[in-house]
C-alpha cells in the first residue's frame, strides 16, 4: 500500500516505542514529537534525563518497555548489537500484535534476524531513512526514505507510520532489502571506505584546494563522524560489501598499472656521451 493512499491522508497520533536511543533515534524522536506522536524509549545507556526534557517516557527495563502498549516499535540499535538485543527481548510481555520497524543502514541482516525471532503475529517493516541529524537538520523535504513491507497484515497502521515521513516531504522509495544492500554497498559503504582511507592518509585542507579536493575532505570528515562500529557493520552485515572492497583494490591496481605504463612511455631516451 502506498504511503500516499487515502488511508493515511490524515495524520493519526501513534504510540511509538524506540529501542536504542543514540543520536539518530534522538533526531528521529524529536520530529515524531513535533508531529504529536507519543514516544517511549529504552536503551542500554541511561537517557532518563534527556527523555524527560523531551517529554519521552524512558524505561530502563526492557520488559516494562514491551508491556507499555506500543503500537509500533522502532529498532535503532547498532548493526553489530542487533542480534544480541533482539534475542534478549522478552516478547511475552507484548500486550498486542505490534509493528516492528528497523532503521538500520543494512537491510538483509535485520530482516533475517527479525523474521527468525519476532513473534509470528508481529508485523515487520524494514526501512532506511537515507539521512540523519546533519543532512536532515533543515527538514526532510526531498530526502529519501527506503522501505520494504516484509510482513504487513495491519496495512492501515503501516500506512500511518509511512505517512510520518511522506508528510515531511520525503521521497518514498519501496525496494527489497536485497536490492537496497546491493546498491548501498556501491554507494554508502564505498563512500565510508574512501572516507576512512583518506582519514588514514591524514588528508587535511591546504591553501590551494580545488573544489574537488574540498569535497574529498568533506567525505573524510563526514565518514569519521560516524563510529567505526557503523563502518564495521556496513562491511560485516552486507554480503555485497566484500565484493566492493575487492573491486576497489582491483581498480587501484589498474590505475597504478596505467600510470606505470605511461611513465615508461614518457621516459626520455638516454643520450650517450661521446
Amino acid at each position: 500500500m502506498s504511503p500516499s493512499s487515502s488511508s493515511c491522508s490524515q495524520a493519526k497520533t501513534l504510540r511509538i516505542g524506540i529501542i536504542g536511543f543514540g543520536p539518530f533515534a534522538q533526531f528521529l524522536a524529536k520530529n515524531l514529537i513535533k508531529q504529536g506522536h507519543f514516544i517511549r524509549a529504552t536503551s542500554r545507556s541511561d537517557y532518563s534525563e534527556l527523555c524527560s526534557n523531551l517529554g519521552i517516557l524512558f524505561f530502563r527495563d526492557m520488559g516494562a518497555f514491551l508491556e507499555s502498549d506500543n503500537e509500533i516499535i522502532i529498532i535503532s540499535t547498532s548493526i553489530l548489537s542487533l542480534s544480541r538485543v533482539v534475542e534478549s527481548m522478552p516478547f511475552h510481555c507484548l500486550k498486542r500484535p505490534t509493528l516492528f520497524v528497523d532503521v538500520l543502514s543494512v537491510k538483509e541482516h535485520p530482516k533475517d534476524v527479525l523474521l527468525q525471532i519476532l513473534p509470528e503475529e508481529c508485523d515487520l517493516l524494514c526501512t532506511h531513512p537515507m539521512f540523519g541529524p546533519e543532512s536532515g537538520k533543515d527538514g526532510w523535504t526531498d530526502l529519501t526514505f527506503m522501505y520494504d513491507m516484509v510482513r504487513i497484515r495491519d496495512q492501515p497502521l503501516c500506512s500511518f507510520f509511512l505517512h510520518v515521513f511522506s508528510s515531511e516531504g520525503c521521497k518514498m522509495l519501496e525496494m527489497t532489502c536485497e536490492e537496497h544492500d546491493r546498491l548501498a554497498a556501491r554507494s554508502q559503504f564505498l563512500t565510508h571506505t574512501i572516507g576512512r582511507i583518506l582519514s588514514e592518509m591524514d588528508v587535511e585542507p591546504t591553501p590551494i584546494d580545488t573544489k574537488g579536493f574540498q569535497k574529498l575532505v568533506q567525505v573524510k570528515e563526514s565518514s569519521v563522524k560516524d563510529s567505526f562500529d557503523l563502518f564495521s557493520g556496513l562491511f560485516i552485515h552486507n554480503r555485497f560489501a566484500r565484493q566492493q572492497m575487492k573491486n576497489l583494490e582491483v581498480a587501484l591496481e589498474k590505475v597504478k598499472e596505467k600510470l606505470q605504463e605511461r611513465s615508461k612511455m614518457r621516459q626520455d631516451p638516454i643520450i650517450p656521451k661521446f
